[in-house]
């Protein structure tokens, strides 16, 4: 939903990620759903090569879900479109939370990484290079990618990062203490059942 939001008002910039899907889909067609799994699956494959932990069931899930969900929210036509106005920059702002936060969701339940995050750790692993460093030469790269094919590069394509990644954090790290609880809980009350049985 999120990045659907952000791409229905795309003349304001959308993420690096974003801006190759749309100018995959502008110049060769399918939908810029098909275009988010087919890249992922490539950096999937890449990962595999390079450190298979990162992809789980979770990974592929990802890869498909969001895929089919960006397609049917731009098919279904009812989320926030662009006005041309400063309600665009309102409209992009609730579209890159939405994707801050639903990052941390998914990555807090601990059944794999994306297909983006996944690669970028398989890469950061292997090179000794940091986290961060990894993923403003990778975003970079496929940014420049997505502006030499007529990707829609502006002013929130670089916001993104400042806005998108402290929600993240706060996201990934607020649910990780929920699941850990409620892991904790579950193996109390196994533990409890034990005894009472015995």
């Amino acid at each position: 939903m999120g990045i659907t939001t952000a791409i229905n008002v795309q003349h304001l910039g959308i993420h690096p990620w974003d801006v190759l899907n749309v100018a995959m889909y502008d110049k060769l067609g399918l939908t810029i759903g098909s275009w988010t799994v087919i890249i992922g699956l490539i950096l999937i494959i890449t990962s595999l090569i390079l450190d298979k932990r990162y992809v789980k069931l979770g990974t592929f899930l990802n890869l498909f879900l969001v895929g089919i969900f960006v397609d049917f929210f731009l098919w279904a036509d009812f989320l926030p479109s662009a006005h041309h106005t400063w309600v665009d920059v309102i409209t992009i702002i609730f579209g890159i939370v939405l994707m801050g936060l639903g990052g941390g969701m998914y990555n807090a339940g601990g059944v794999g990484s994306g297909p983006r995050d996944g690669f970028m750790l398989s890469i950061s692993d292997k090179t000794g290079m940091s986290i961060g460093r990894v993923r403003i030469l990778t975003e970079s790269l496929v940014l420049v990618i997505g502006l030499l094919l007529g990707g829609p590069v502006f002013i929130f394509t670089f916001v993104f990062t400042f806005i998108q990644s402290p929600l993240f954090q706060f996201s990934y790290l607020r649910l990780s203490k929920v699941v850990e609880t409620v892991k904790a809980y579950q193996v109390k009350n196994r533990s409890e059942q034990r005894v009472n049985q015995a």
